[in-house]
């Protein structure tokens, strides 16, 4: 989840890990030096920026179905394609534009990559003390999952969270910083596209100014529907509920808000999106018991149902597990004692590893303090 209370770097290698579907998208040189148009790739070291070509690529994807729910703008920006217009993503105080987008694109003052997990969009109007006055409106229809009223509860501050119904299952978006939510937006309440749900602001433990007013936007999904037990059992605080940050894994909005740009509305698939994102590690784990979250998300299990010894993960940067199935005799047996192997990553796409799941040493790859956390989250009361 997010840390504002960073210091920044861009990455040119970062580029975006967008691969939604739609008809032929025409995107200009301009845009390509900002977004690599392939499977899910994350942020990359610092590298010198690539000299591009002044051409137009043209990228053929498969047409939505009409199945697909419409989506639409979280805030009054439209010009979602100018991903280096700090008019359009806020970036931190480094004023570095990559801090505003997604993935491993924050370093901390110790030098250590940070993950951001939505994106900051900048705000489209101010008053005169400079405060942010845009609402904030349901990207589609929903339901309110959670509210938090009190700026000082998160580092998110203010925030709502909706559920939305998807082909693979129940699907979260999440809108933070905000500087006040009506009273009539209530917890269970339906909400249709496009209802205001909130006022931009800059709510938060953090201390972000006035000045970066902005919205955070993630599109995520829930890990373990026991998560509240979990942290109870933890004593941690504060208590959201199953609706704390280290419950959710989400994947890069651009996804969706870049072929939004100009239009009223499209249709979107999470599933399709989370079959096009490319995996960053491979995980084998020894259980009699599959995670929960193939309850929540059947159709991420693939082939025959759980035999009970051991199943194969696929996860992304974020820690959304894409997939899951049983683990093969010879994967099993390359556990030897363990009860959980990191078997592959791939390094390109693990980039800065901001999420720190995996350790950092590339010749014995594991799972790091976050990711033992995530799989004990991922793991708890498994049926």
């Amino acid at each position: 989840m997010e840390s504002e209370n960073l210091t920044e770097k861009s990455q040119s290698g970062f580029r975006s890990q967008l691969g939604w579907r739609l008809p032929v998208i025409l995107i200009s040189a301009s845009l390509l030096g900002s977004i690599r148009f392939c499977h899910r790739q994350p942020a990359m070291p610092v590298e010198p920026e690539e000299e591009l070509p002044d051409t137009a690529i043209h990228i053929p994807l498969p047409t939505p179905l009409p199945s697909w729910p419409l989506f639409s703008h979280p805030s009054p920006q439209r010009q979602w394609e100018e991903i280096d217009n700090p008019k359009v993503y806020q970036p931190t105080g480094s004023g570095r534009i990559a801090s505003a987008w997604y993935g491993s694109v924050r370093t901390r003052s110790s030098g250590r990559a940070s993950f951001h997990e939505g994106v900051d969009i900048a705000p489209v109007k101010k008053d005169r003390r400079g405060r942010a006055e845009d609402k904030i409106f349901a990207v589609a229809d929903g339901e309110v999952a959670y509210i938090n009223r009190v700026g000082g509860n998160s580092s998110y501050g203010r925030y709502v969270l909706l559920r939305h119904q998807d082909e693979v299952g129940d699907v979260y978006t999440l809108y933070a910083h905000l500087e006040s939510i009506p009273k009539n937006v209530k917890v269970g309440q339906e909400v249709k596209v496009g209802e205001v749900i909130g006022q931009m602001g800059h709510s938060s433990t953090l201390g972000i100014p006035v000045q970066r007013s902005h919205l955070h936007f993630e599109m995520c999904m829930m890990l373990n529907p026991s998560f509240d037990k979990w942290y109870r059992g933890k004593k941690l605080i504060p208590d959201h509920g199953n609706y704390h940050g280290y419950n959710f894994a989400g994947f890069n909005p651009l996804r969706m808000l870049v072929p939004l740009s100009g239009k009223d509305h499209i249709p979107f698939s999470y599933l399709e999106t989370l079959q096009e994102i490319k995996p960053a590690w491979h995980l084998v784990v020894r259980s009699s018991k599959r995670p929960r979250y193939f309850s929540m998300y059947p159709r991420l299990w693939e082939g025959e149902p759980y035999k009970g010894e051991a199943f194969y993960l696929t996860v992304s940067e974020s820690g959304i597990p894409l997939s899951g199935r049983n683990a093969t005799e010879a994967e099993i047996a390359a556990l030897g004692t363990s009860t959980n192997k990191v078997v592959w990553v791939d390094e390109e796409v693990l980039g800065r590893n901001g999420t720190r799941h995996i350790s950092t040493n590339p010749q014995n790859r594991t799972l790091a303090r976050n990711g033992t956390r995530w799989l004990e989250i991922l793991m708890y009361d498994a049926r």
